[in-house]
């Protein structure tokens, strides 16, 4: 909305994203905290997986890619054919700018897939200590600071198959991320 649409507090609204972006979790973490424990939410994974998706980092990188790769005739196009045939934004945002941004979306699934991943602050304060919903991090942690009572080969073996769901990922978005450099670059 903030790249499509000329309206008047668009400005305002970019530097209110901004402004958010700038502050670190650790300032927000307690009210986030006790705002998943009035929901009841607090010892799920609800709370880890969704702030990620409305990232405010997210929001600048898709914007920023936006105003490089798409441009606003291509929407404009989108919105006229799309009245023409009964069309209307959700189908000119799906059939027209999603094909475009998919490059985008690609990069920022797996950056922020691998960032929620390895997250150790917010699992360490949502998540109970005898918790059956641990995370890798937090299992790993523990189990570090027990070393001296397990053994090694343990704690390497659980590490070794932490990498396998970051791999997994990346080898199934890198598709988007190739089609998407091939569809941007010039055809001679």
């Amino acid at each position: 909305g903030l790249y499509a649409y000329n309206f008047r507090l668009k400005k305002a609204a970019f530097v209110f994203i901004m402004v958010i972006l700038m502050v670190p979790t650790q300032v927000s973490a307690l009210g986030f905290v006790e705002m998943m424990d009035a929901w009841g939410i607090k010892d799920s994974f609800i709370p880890l997986i969704f702030p990620t998706l409305a990232s405010p980092a997210v929001f600048f990188f898709i914007k920023q890619y936006m105003e490089s790769s798409l441009p606003l005739e291509i929407v404009e196009a989108g919105r006229i054919a799309g009245r023409i045939d009964g069309g209307h934004e959700f189908y000119i945002f799906n059939f027209v700018v999603m094909p475009i941004l998919k490059p985008a979306l690609a990069v920022q699934m797996i950056f922020q897939f691998v960032a929620s991943w390895n997250n150790y602050f917010l699992p360490q304060l949502l998540m109970d200590n005898s918790s059956e919903n641990a995370t890798l991090p937090l299992v790993v942690a523990s189990l570090q600071a027990e070393a001296y009572l397990t053994d090694l080969g343990e704690i390497y073996m659980i590490l070794g198959f932490a990498i396998i769901p970051l791999i997994v990922v990346y080898l199934c978005l890198s598709k988007f991320i190739i089609r998407g450099v091939a569809l941007g670059s010039v055809k001679g």
